[in-house]
């Protein structure tokens, strides 16, 4: 009887042990934005890019765009936009919405957020890290090929 008790224990205490551990690794994954994001948004699910019409998922870590009339998640950016500045780019930071196809609202968004849109000055959170030590400002390194800005910082801002 003893034993029977020490056997269902242990296993009770395995199964306690992998759920925590799995929570916990969960948890550390998801949700870790970019070091060309716009510093001081914690909360945010996904950035418009208006200078290049396209989303990024932020859990996913994942560009959303439109491609001969199929949104395509990837995770670099299409072929044409390999050496945009990810760095300097204006990103639009999408708070509000929940979901998954954050190009259900790119009408709205096309026309509130235009080519060239430039809002309130944005400071990147690879900025905040380098003045803390860590220089992880990389950027878009572009297509599989490695090429595109490579890193260059933000030197417009």
């Amino acid at each position: 009887m003893k034993t029977l008790k020490l056997i269902t224990l242990g296993i009770v205490m395995l199964f306690a042990t992998n759920s925590i551990h799995a929570q916990i690794s969960v948890n550390l994954h998801l949700g870790t934005a970019p070091s060309w994001g716009p510093a001081g948004y914690d909360s945010a699910n996904y950035y418009y890019l208006p200078d290049i019409e396209a989303y990024y998922d932020i859990r996913e870590s994942q560009f959303i765009y439109l491609n001969r009339g199929t949104w395509i998640r990837s995770k670099s950016l299409p072929r044409q936009y390999r050496n945009y500045d990810l760095n300097s780019g204006y990103k639009v930071v999408l708070n509000d919405y929940h979901g998954s196809r954050p190009y259900t609202n790119f009408r709205s968004n096309r026309v509130q957020y235009h080519k060239g849109y430039q809002g309130s000055p944005q400071r990147t959170i690879g900025n905040n890290r380098a003045e803390h030590g860590n220089n992880d400002n990389r950027g878009n390194n572009g297509d599989r090929g490695g090429r595109g800005n490579n890193g260059r910082g933000n030197d417009k801002h």
